[in-house]
């Protein structure tokens, strides 16, 4: 299965999938928190959108709970502090689990690919990017450290939107 097939929900609990909600745009997917240090990549993140949006890319925020209880909120919290706090315009999904026995099965497939260091396997912490190309393939991984800025992710936005 395409990972852009794969069924999610919105932060509003519509189902969809990645294909249904950004068409044919290359797609950066990060899990995200709320009350994260690396919180303020929402700005970075904010940045990649408004830069690369009109060329068909977006960013898709995946609200997760499991870092040391970071994302409590509930779905009108987590869009309000969004909204509010870092100006988010791209879609928000439903929060869900990137690791472990109730890993979301979009994380299942992206959490198979290698980063840059050969490295596959579960999610470190928040904001991990994987970026999609319009086809749904995987082609690149970055780890939570590596800000939305930085040379590697642009450089990869910019090759996958063509």
């Amino acid at each position: 299965m395409n990972v852009r097939d794969i069924p999610v929900r919105t932060l509003a609990d519509v189902p969809t999938t990645l294909a249904e909600l950004t068409g044919d745009k290359a797609v950066l997917v990060v899990n995200v928190a709320s009350r994260c240090g690396l919180t303020p990549q929402y700005t970075g993140l904010v940045e990649l959108q408004r830069t690369y949006g009109e060329r068909g890319f977006t960013v898709v925020g995946v609200p997760c709970n499991q870092f040391m209880g970071q994302e409590p909120g509930t779905a009108e919290e987590i869009q309000e502090f969004c909204s509010t706090t870092y100006g988010v315009d791209f879609p928000l999904l439903a929060k869900s689990e990137v690791n472990g026995e109730g890993r979301h099965p979009l994380y299942t497939e992206l959490t198979a690919v290698a980063d840059a260091a050969g490295d596959a396997g579960d999610i470190q912490w928040n904001f991990e990017k994987f970026l999609l190309d319009r086809e749904g393939h995987v082609v690149g991984r970055f780890r939570p450290g590596t800000e939305p800025g930085d040379p590697a992710i642009t450089g990869a936005i910019e090759k996958a939107i063509g």
